[in-house]
């Protein structure tokens, strides 16, 4: 996983923040009382960059259209249109609010309301805040652009300036597009921007920028010309974008609520755009659901059931995922093209997941749920939880390995490449690290960097062969549970056929 120049300290900075209403102003919850498929849900904002993330449908929009209808300077029917054929549905919809606002109240949360009631929005003394909202439209093409046509015409004059763009923010695109961005300038075309970029001496307009380049350009610009306190609203913050690319702008969104105070929501399909922030930063909207932590998009697909595999196995988390990813590759290799690992965040995630799927009438793949050997949750086989053998994963298969190297040093020691002569300083690292490791999940990264920059997969990798060998009989009943649900699941489908 790309490693974050964001450092943890930062991270719970801004949190605190959050959590002791240190902004001038903030939306701190939203509490969907009857919107679309949303009954009496609540989504809250525990960390001011937010990812709202979802299959197509899945409620994302929703949940931001519904933050934007807090402020004046959103109209709801940019979200929420209402037609006169077949939107009776809208009827009594209604949204609430906790907000901080310290120009209206310096002490307490300020509660708000919008209300669609008699085919129009009602919204009763609402609160005033810079936002600044980014839909899909900031990624069509220049050329494509009503307001820009007029460029084409070789009998155009332009009476505006050419200004350069603010020098923050081509720092900024200069670090997320990899590129020089300094020269660059912008210019005002009707109500549009219009953006004419330099290569050494010569110019070019955005008629040939990439759709990904012209978003982040609009993007930055904006947020570092807003007020301090500015809400910043993003419809599918990847669009266009290179997957580092997006792992970058969510990195400057994260330094952006730093020095400004802002407070950001997207929407996103990408995990990508994930990557770099904390759990409880993202929230996975899904038929009417909200619910808070890391969902891979894969993940959302299989709990959704939108997906053709026989089996979906949901574990606690990526380590997890990993140990059956390699027990099945050991011991059923014809079967790994036909499951998929989804690690959900928690213990309590991956079992409520499971049991819905597994309660669910219409879902056509099966599924399994296997937590980590330390989880307070039940193993119950009947049900299909079942739980590694141990405790802590990553403690468990790293000191179970290094205490069998009396057998095992050779195969380890060329398992992580190194040299058959090394095997004794593989020996002496493996007894070094743990003394001194603190965070169990850093374990395998640790001996990878003192064995010469070994990629943690790798180090995983051979730990985990070694290891799935030797507790085989211990994980004989999570390997049989896969092999029985994926037979019965082929068995229904050739039936059907």
């Amino acid at each position: 996983m790309p490693h974050s120049e964001i450092r943890q300290s930062a991270l719970n900075e801004l949190f605190d923040k959050v959590r002791h209403n240190s902004y001038g102003q903030y939306l701190k919850s939203v509490r969907l009382v009857k919107i679309r498929r949303f009954t009496g849900k609540e989504v809250s904002f525990d960390f001011p960059v937010t990812a709202l993330v979802g299959p197509n449908g899945g409620g994302k929009s929703t949940v931001l259209g519904a933050a934007a209808c807090a402020y004046k300077a959103i109209r709801p029917g940019l979200f929420f249109l209402k037609s006169s054929i077949g939107d009776n549905s809208m009827a009594e919809w209604s949204i609430e609010y906790d907000l901080v606002d310290k120009s209206l109240n310096a002490t307490s949360l300020v509660r708000r309301s919008s209300v669609f009631r008699q085919l129009r929005w009602v919204r009763g003394d609402l609160a005033s805040r810079p936002v600044g909202y980014f839909g899909i439209k900031r990624t069509v093409p220049a050329g494509e652009r009503t307001q820009f046509k007029k460029l084409m015409r070789p009998s155009y004059h332009h009476d505006n300036d050419l200004e350069n763009i603010p020098e923050a923010a081509a720092r900024e695109m200069e670090h997320i597009l990899g590129k020089p961005i300094v020269d660059f300038r912008r210019t005002q075309v009707g109500t549009e921007t219009f953006h004419v970029g330099k290569n050494g001496a010569a110019e070019y307009s955005e008629f040939h920028f990439g759709a990904g380049e012209s978003s982040i350009i609009r993007i930055v610009t904006e947020i570092e010309l807003l007020a301090e306190n500015a809400l910043i609203l993003i419809e599918e913050i990847e669009n266009g974008l290179h997957p580092v690319a997006t792992r970058r702008l969510t990195e400057y969104l994260i330094t952006a609520a730093q020095r400004k105070r802002v407070q950001v929501i997207f929407t996103t399909h990408s995990d990508d755009a994930l990557t770099h922030l904390p759990h409880e930063a993202v929230w996975a909207c899904l038929d009417g659901e909200a619910r808070q932590g890391k969902l891979s998009v894969r993940a959302l697909r299989a709990i959704s059931g939108k997906i053709d595999k026989a089996l979906a196995i949901f574990t606690e988390d990526e380590f997890s995922k990993f140990v059956i990813e390699s027990l099945i590759r050991e011991k059923f290799p014809d079967y790994v093209e036909q499951l998929e690992v989804h690690p959900v965040a928690g213990d309590g995630n991956a079992v409520r997941i499971h049991r819905q799927r597994r309660d669910d009438p219409t879902t056509r793949f099966r599924s399994i749920c296997v937590l980590d050997g330390d989880s307070t949750q039940a193993s119950e086989s009947d049900l299909g939880i079942y739980k590694l053998p141990g405790s802590q994963p990553e403690r468990q298969v790293f000191d179970d390995v290094s205490a069998s190297l009396d057998k095992n040093l050779a195969l380890l020691t060329v398992s992580l490449q190194q040299a058959p002569e090394k095997q004794e300083e593989v020996k002496r690292l493996l007894a070094d690290i743990q003394c001194t490791n603190r965070d169990p999940h850093l374990l395998f990264n640790q001996l990878g960097i003192r064995l010469g920059f070994v990629p943690e997969t790798i180090v995983k990798g051979a730990f985990c062969s070694l290891w799935i060998r030797m507790r085989m009989k211990d994980l004989e009943s999570i390997a049989a549970a896969v092999k029985r649900e994926i037979d019965a699941q082929n068995d229904r489908s050739n039936s059907e056929n």
